[in-house]
Formats: structure tokens, C-alpha cells, sequence
């Protein structure tokens, strides 16, 4: 017992550090919305400015310039401390103004890229410029060994503890009780409330930035004198950082730093654990307690990073549907076949290389690109197929092309679990899940020697029907047949990439990228959506994994390290993560590849690929989002959009307009209602939103509801559609649907709209309708697509959307934008319809035209519940109207009668003005 509390205790040295740069990642995250990956490598600089002002001589990180300049004598403790922390903050300062600054208003996945760029920019410059080899730095604290009985502990890691501990007190207490700590709190809750509070969002992220930075440097100077201080190392402490920070759900200080703590004293223990158990891995366990950690807090709590309140957030790249695959693809075939041919010995190896890691850098399109879950593993899942690859083949004698084929296969179980904690949690949590994976994955068996020998993993030459198609030995190094077999493989794998995205599961990919809850609202699967991504970019990279195991012949971690792994993403977010072309132009500048071969040729500067690689990142993520083919794409967008010859706007909305005017089909009096809700009710705690509701919807008719702001009509939408949790009944058809899913009710012949409209902006005005055929597929069983394409005509026609169907979503007006959202709905065949703020935003004449569409909807024999504050357009169009008010129903009536209601009067004006109106 008395040795597994010596490790704890030991690990608190660490454990202090992961700590400090919690807090930093919780102030940055706090004041400015940024995931700061970048926190480590700001130790790292200061680290390394403390050691040389001790020798006195001062740190200057800039390409060009002297690495150092000789200032005093060596420094003492105090004096080097002081002026280190200083640099920090400056750093810090530098940082927001130059580059998260740009970025205030970027989704929160740009400014993570960015922070990520950032971290390899600086570890980039502190090997070229310093290098590797440790740097021994004196002791700050005692190193005094404390005793009692038969525990024995230095001094140094309980000083070091209660020093982190001491600082996030006391900026604990700075934020609770001082103005600047009360206007921190007031921007992360809301800039626009920080604003008309007469506070500078700016100016507390500035102020959050500078002392974030001098906390993350205080840690890293602490921790240089137990530590060996060189760049790899402090780069990775990110990932206990980031659990610890996790921890304290990025809102409290104190908490970062006690779980830092004992991340750091679990790490200890895992190390102690894997010396006295044969069973367990002898390396790599302490790597596995950040990401337990992580997905305990963050997969069973089922909590997205906390949000801020940005005044205005704009939209990742689009991915553009691809087209002229065939001459794309023959053209690019060519190119690269001719490059093949022509280049010879380390220029064909780097096509050779470009080729293999486009595959892999295609996978990243799909999970990421396509499905929105920005995964930093795909090199890692990639590493899988690589070190099983040789044992299938040397040890199975399967053959070539079942083993790479298979190891592909072992990859996408990899990523299919990597996937999972996906399915409860979105956004910059699955970037963190998947970070820790990868540096767990690498740790447990890249790196360990229980698993890979200390020579690394060899590989077996690709054989088919006796011909060698390996990359060849000696002279014939490298051969074309290899480099023809990589491009054929990457031909294949683009091909499949483009046409996922022309396919109706690509579309939703994107629908799921754009908006969760809207995907569902359309009938998609958002969990099949999901594992599907990741099983197919894995199976992907696992192929790329295999092929870059037969090049390299014997494989080693350094190829499908983590930290290459993040080089890798830098560089498929640089080129443009969206698109085919994107990932073969990752693939061109990606580490080893050709361009950089060309490069190191010309000017010898292969060492720098890294610090140039992070800083074009950090670049294209400020000024060009979409990567260096988005300029390409949108060029091409506007040639088609003038290309294409104009349409009579007037045509369709007159079809419309003419459907509309029909005689609206008799309808039974006595047939079972579509929609009935039976005593509903939704409560959240002890706050009752919805209470006791109880109507229904016959066939063909259009029933309004109606209330106060508050009243709780949205919740009641919401309760029906599923994604509100509720008591009672919602019989669809006759059939209850209370258990089902929201996907499941959609399909089961539900459709809604939402009062944001949702839209998928990356998508056309056809591609956003047919997103919703997966409920008509479902609701059908099996339907030629000959007749989905006829669906989808009739309701262009139906709702006058025909002279947009081929414009991006995010061109279309106001009134465009409801449209579509209804067409949307329509398309998967719903037999009642739930219309949240169809005229929102719209003027009179918008509404007057809005109400002739819905009509002809009715008419089709569509029941229609619909949410609106325009009374005009309500009552106009509504055959019942339902009043609802603080969550109970207060009258029910036929528009007259509503109209000239007191009680409906006293809910929307009060009583006293009711009086006035009734009097």
C-alpha cells in the first residue's frame, strides 16, 4: 500500500503541470471560445526562454535572426522568472491580436484548427532552430526527500503542487469578486449583452489571453527542472490538459487544477501498476488515463463543450458537388501516370508517397469534409493497417490484395469505436476523444515493445500471381509498378469519394454536418449517418495505412505517430477539407510527399516543412476557410451560375398559384383524425412548458396555434416531433408514436419545419429537398429513384421553387428559404405537417403568397399544425385555432370566433388593454 502512495505522490509533479495548462485552456476557452491546443507549446516557449535568460542570453524564436543574444550574466531565479512570464503574456497578446482576434466570429472548429496550427508552428521553430537534445535547467524548488515511516516523497513535486493550487485559487477569487472577473462572465455568456453593458469582448479576451499564457508559462518553467525539456514532450501534455479541463466542464478554475492533479498521480499509478502485473501492457497505460477520463466525463455525461455567445458565426467550407467525374478522373490518371513514367529515384518515391497519403487525407474529407466529426486519428487508424498488414501476410500467409484488404477491415473496427462516443457527443468533443485515442493508440502499441519490435514491424513485397509488385531494393528502388498499383488504388478510392458525395448518403453526411436536429427533423438516421462516416474513412485510411506499410517496408510509430497525425489534418485543412481535390492536393504537400522532395531540392530547406506547413495553416484558416481550393470551387460556381440561362421566375409561382385555386376536396367529418394529442405535457425540472394539452388534426385541414412569447407553443412542436422529452400520448395514424425517435416518427409520416428555417447551406435548393426522400423511402419501402425524381418535381412545381432548384441554399431571400424548408418536409410524404414560423421575416404580400402555397398543400390532403405570431396570416388561413397560454390550452374556436375572444385578447395584450378592446 505504501509504494502505490509513493507513485501517487510522485505523480504530482506532472500531475501539476496538467493542472496549470487546464487553467489556461479553461481562460482561453472562457473569454474567446478557443480550444487552445496551442496552451503546451506556449509552455514550451517560455520553458526554453527561462533556461537561456538563467545563462543570460535571450530567446528569439524568429526565422532569420540569432537564436539567442547574449543580454547579462546568468540570471537569477526571480529575475529569469519574471521577465520569462512576461514574454508569455506578450506571446499571448500576440497571438489573440494576430490571429484569434481575425477569428472571433469563425465556428469554433476554425479557431481550434488555428490554435493547432499554432502549437506545430512553435514546436516546429523550437527543433529547427534549438533542436532536440534535452536541456538540463537548475532547480527552482527543494529537492529535499521527505519521509514518514516507510513513505518517502521529494519535496520538489509538493511544492510544485500547492504552487498551481495557490495560483488557481487566487484567480478564482479574482474572477468571482473583481469587475474584470465579472466582465469575463458577462462576454462568455453573451457579447451582445457585453456590449450594451458598455464591455469590450476584445478586452477581456486580451487581458484572458495574456494571463492564460503566463499561467501555461509558469507551468512549463516549474515543471523544466523534473521534466527534460525538449519540444515533443511539452507539445503532448495537451491531452491530460484538455481532461483536466474537461473536468472542470472549461468553467472553473480551481477544479482544472485539482484534476490536473490527479490525472498526473493516476498516470504515476498506471506506470507503478504495469512493473508489477505481467498481464497488463508495459508501456502506454498512463497515456490511457486521459482518455478514460475523457470518455467517462464527456460520453456518459453527454455534454458538448459549453457554448458562448458569439454575435455572429459563420459556416465551415462548402463541399461542392462534384462533376465531370469521368474527365477528372482520366485527366488526373494521366498526369499522374506521366509522373510516374518520367520521375525517377527520390522524385518518384515523393509522387509515390503523395499518392499514398491522398488516400488517407480522403478519409479525413469523409468524416471530416462530409460528416462534420473532425477526427485527428484517421493517421493513426491508418498505423493499424499498417502494423497488421506484415502479420497477415507473414504469420497468416493470407495474400495479396486479402490481407491489405483485411487490414483495412481491422482499421474500421478501430474506427467504427472511435466513432461511438460521436453518437452523444458533436463538434470540438469528438476532435478531443479522438486526439486522446490517437496518442493512447500510439503509447499502448505503436511505441511498446510487447507488441513491435525495437527493429519495428517488417513488411512483406505485395506478390499477385507470382509478379513482385513491391516497391523494389537497391537499384530498382522505386519501382513503377508500385507507384501505378498506389495510383490506382487512389483512383478508385476518389471515385468512390466523389460519388458518396452525389449520393443521397452523402447528402445527408452533409445534413448532418449543417444541423443534427434538422437531419433528424428530415428523417435521417443521424446515428447510422454517423458510424457510417467513420466506418468508411477508416476503411479508407486503413487501405492508404497498408500501401504506406508496403513502401516503407518495415514499419515504425514515427510514420503513424500522433503528433504526425495532426500534421497530417494541418495539412488536408490547408488544401480543403471538403472536397476530392482537396485531399489529393493534401496528399501532394503532405510530409514526404512531392512537393516537399522538389522544395528540399531547390533550397534545401526539408526541416522546415513543418514551421511552413503550421504557419500556411494558421494563414488559410484566417483569410481563406475553404483551403486552397475554395477559390477554385467558387470560381467554377459563378461560371455555372452564369452559364446557365435564366428562368422565368413568374412561371413556377403562377403553376403554383393555379394549384392553389383548386376546389378544396370534401372531406369526412366522421374519419379518424391524422393527428391527435392526448393530456401532453412537458415539464423541465420544476418548470411546466407544456400542460395537459389535448387536440387533434383531421385530414386536409390546417389548424393554428397560437400564444404569447413563452406560451410554450415551440415545446409542444418539439414534444411532438420527439425532440422534447413528454408525458402522454401522440397517436399518428391511429398508432402511438410516443416511443419512437425522432427520425422514426418523421418517417412514420410526421414533417416539421423549425422556427430558424435550417437549412443546409453547403447544399442546393434540390439537394436540401432531397434529403428528405430518406422518410419517403422509408414511408414507400422500396421506390424507383425515376419516381423520387417525380415526387420532387410535383412539389418544385407545387410550391413555385422551380427557377432556384439549382442555387445554393444559402443565396436564396427569406421567403425562399420557408419554401424550402416546407418542400423539404413534403417530399417524405408526410401525412401531417408542423410549421414553426412559416412567415416569419416575411412582409404582408410574402404572407398573403405563403398562405396560397399552403392552401395547396391542404388541398393535396396534408393536415397542417401551424406556429405563428402573424395574426393576419393565422387567421386567414387556419380552419381551427388553438390558444395557448403559460403551457395550457384557453380556447379553441374557428377563426371568428378567436377573433373576437376576450380571453385570447387578456393573453396577448392583458386585461386592462383587453377591456379597452372589447368595450
Amino acid at each position: 500500500m505504501t509504494q502505490h502512495l509513493v507513485f501517487l505522490l510522485l505523480g504530482l509533479g506532472n500531475g501539476a503541470v496538467f493542472g496549470a495548462l487546464a487553467i489556461a485552456v479553461v481562460m482561453t476557452y472562457r473569454s474567446s471560445g478557443v480550444l487552445n491546443f496551442a496552451t503546451g507549446a506556449i509552455a514550451l516557449y517560455t520553458a526554453y526562454a527561462y533556461a537561456y535568460l538563467r545563462q543570460g542570453e535571450l530567446l528569439i524564436l524568429v526565422p532569420g535572426l540569432p537564436v539567442t543574444v547574449e543580454v547579462s550574466d546568468p540570471m537569477g531565479l526571480w529575475p529569469a522568472l519574471l521577465i520569462a512570464l512576461v514574454m508569455a503574456a506578450i506571446l499571448g497578446l500576440l497571438l489573440y491580436l494576430l490571429v484569434f482576434r481575425p477569428l472571433r466570429t469563425a465556428p469554433p472548429v476554425a479557431k481550434a484548427v488555428a490554435a493547432l496550427g499554432v502549437s506545430l508552428l512553435i514546436s516546429g521553430l523550437a527543433a529547427q532552430m534549438i533542436g532536440t537534445t534535452p536541456i538540463t535547467v537548475d532547480p527552482i524548488f527543494p529537492s529535499e526527500v521527505w519521509s514518514a515511516g516507510d513513505l518517502r516523497v521529494s519535496s520538489d513535486r509538493i511544492y510544485l503542487a500547492v504552487t498551481v493550487v495557490v495560483v488557481a485559487v487566487v484567480l478564482a477569487l479574482i474572477f468571482r469578486f473583481t469587475k474584470f472577473g465579472l466582465a469575463t462572465r458577462a462576454a462568455a455568456e453573451s457579447e451582445r449583452g457585453a456590449y450594451v453593458s458598455g464591455i469590450s469582448p476584445d478586452r477581456v479576451a486580451v487581458y484572458n489571453w495574456m494571463i492564460s499564457s503566463a499561467v501555461a508559462g509558469l507551468a512549463g518553467i516549474l515543471i523544466a527542472p523534473i521534466v527534460p525539456l525538449v519540444p515533443v514532450a511539452y507539445t503532448l501534455f495537451i491531452v491530460p490538459a484538455l481532461a483536466a479541463a474537461i473536468a472542470a466542464r472549461f468553467q472553473w478554475v480551481v477544479m482544472a487544477a485539482v484534476a490536473g492533479l490527479v490525472i498526473g498521480m493516476l498516470q504515476s499509478e498506471a506506470q507503478y501498476l504495469a512493473t508489477k502485473l505481467d498481464w497488463l501492457p508495459s508501456a502506454g497505460l498512463s497515456e490511457l488515463v486521459p482518455l478514460i477520463i475523457i470518455l467517462i466525463l464527456l460520453v456518459v455525461r453527454a455534454q458538448p463543450l459549453p457554448s458562448r455567445g458569439a454575435v455572429i458565426e459563420r459556416n465551415l467550407g462548402r463541399a461542392p458537388r462534384p462533376e465531370h467525374v469521368v474527365w477528372t478522373t482520366i485527366a488526373f490518371g494521366a498526369i499522374a501516370l506521366v509522373g510516374l513514367i518520367v520521375l525517377e529515384d527520390r522524385f518518384r518515391t515523393g509522387l509515390i508517397v503523395s499518392l499514398i497519403m491522398a488516400i488517407i487525407a480522403l478519409s479525413t474529407v469523409v468524416v471530416t469534409g462530409y460528416a462534420g466529426q473532425v477526427s485527428l486519428a484517421q493517421l493513426t487508424i491508418a498505423g493499424v493497417a499498417g502494423f497488421v498488414v506484415g502479420p497477415l501476410t507473414s504469420n497468416l500467409h493470407i495474400p495479396f490484395p486479402i490481407a491489405p484488404l483485411l487490414a483495412a477491415l481491422i482499421a474500421t473496427v478501430l474506427g467504427v469505436i472511435i466513432g461511438l462516443p460521436a453518437l452523444r457527443i458533436r463538434g470540438l468533443t469528438v476532435a478531443v476523444v479522438t486526439l486522446a485515442m490517437a496518442f493512447a493508440v500510439e503509447a499502448v502499441w505503436f511505441r511498446n515493445s510487447d507488441f513491435v519490435g525495437s527493429a519495428g514491424q517488417a513488411v512483406p513485397a505485395p506478390t499477385l500471381f507470382g509478379w513482385d509488385l513491391g516497391i523494389g531494393a537497391g537499384l530498382e528502388y522505386p519501382r513503377l509498378r508500385f507507384g501505378v498499383l498506389c495510383l490506382i488504388v487512389l483512383i478508385v478510392v476518389g471515385v468512390a469519394v466523389a460519388l458518396l458525395r452525389r449520393s443521397r448518403l452523402g447528402a445527408q453526411m452533409l445534413a448532418v454536418r449543417a444541423n443534427e436536429r434538422s437531419a433528424a427533423a428530415a428523417g435521417v438516421n443521424v446515428t447510422v449517418v454517423k458510424i457510417a462516416a467513420f466506418a468508411i474513412a477508416a476503411f479508407i485510411a486503413g487501405l492508404g495505412g497498408s500501401l504506406l506499410a508496403y513502401q516503407q517496408q518495415t514499419v515504425t510509430f514515427d510514420s503513424f505517430s500522433a503528433l504526425n497525425g495532426l500534421i497530417l489534418f494541418g495539412a488536408v485543412y490547408l488544401a480543403g477539407a471538403t472536397s476530392v481535390s482537396g485531399g489529393n492536393i493534401a496528399g501532394l504537400t503532405a510530409a514526404g510527399g512531392l512537393l516537399i522532395i522538389v522544395i528540399d531540392e531547390a533550397f534545401t530547406v526539408s526541416g522546415w516543412y513543418p514551421v511552413v506547413a503550421s504557419l500556411l495553416l494558421v494563414l488559410t484558416v484566417i483569410f481563406n476557410p475553404e483551403g486552397v481550393v475554395g477559390p477554385v470551387h467558387a470560381l467554377i460556381a459563378r461560371w455555372r451560375h452564369r452559364s446557365k440561362a435564366p428562368t422565368d421566375a413568374a412561371t413556377g409561382a403562377a403553376a403554383a398559384i393555379e394549384v392553389a385555386a383548386r376546389k378544396r376536396p370534401v372531406l369526412d367529418p366522421d374519419a379518424p383524425p391524422i393527428l391527435e394529442l392526448r393530456n401532453l405535457s412537458v415539464h423541465y425540472g420544476g418548470v411546466v412548458a407544456v400542460d395537459d394539452v389535448s387536440f387533434s388534426l383531421a385530414k386536409g385541414t390546417v389548424v393554428g396555434l397560437i400564444g404569447p412569447n413563452g406560451a410554450g407553443k415551440t415545446t409542444l412542436i418539439d414534444a411532438i416531433s420527439g425532440f422534447a422529452p413528454h408525458r402522454g400520448d401522440v397517436m399518428l395514424g391511429g398508432r402511438s408514436i410516443d416511443k419512437m425517435v425522432p427520425h422514426r416518427r418523421i418517417r412514420s409520416g410526421l414533417g416539421r419545419t423549425f422556427q430558424a428555417i435550417e437549412l443546409y447551406d453547403d447544399l442546393s435548393v434540390t439537394e436540401n429537398i432531397k434529403v428528405g426522400l430518406t422518410a419517403a423511402s422509408s414511408a414507400d419501402g422500396h421506390v424507383s429513384d425515376m419516381n423520387h425524381a417525380q415526387r420532387v418535381d410535383a412539389i418544385f412545381s407545387l410550391l413555385g421553387l422551380d427557377p432556384v432548384r439549382d442555387r445554393p441554399a444559402s443565396e436564396l431571400s427569406q421567403g425562399q428559404r420557408q419554401l424550402v424548408s416546407i418542400a423539404r418536409a413534403l417530399v417524405g410524404s408526410p401525412t401531417a405537417l408542423l410549421l414553426d414560423e412559416p412567415a416569419g421575416g416575411l412582409d404582408t404580400s410574402e404572407s398573403r403568397w405563403l398562405a396560397k402555397q399552403l392552401r395547396a398543400v391542404r388541398d393535396s390532403g396534408i393536415s397542417i399544425l401551424l406556429v405563428d405570431h402573424d395574426m393576419g396570416f393565422v387567421l386567414g388561413l387556419c380552419d381551427r385555432i388553438h390558444v395557448l397560454n403559460f403551457g395550457k390550452v384557453i380556447m379553441s374556436g374557428t377563426p371568428e370566433e378567436i377573433r373576437n375572444d376576450r380571453t385570447v385578447a387578456e393573453a396577448y395584450l392583458g386585461n386592462a388593454h383587453a377591456k379597452e378592446i372589447t368595450s
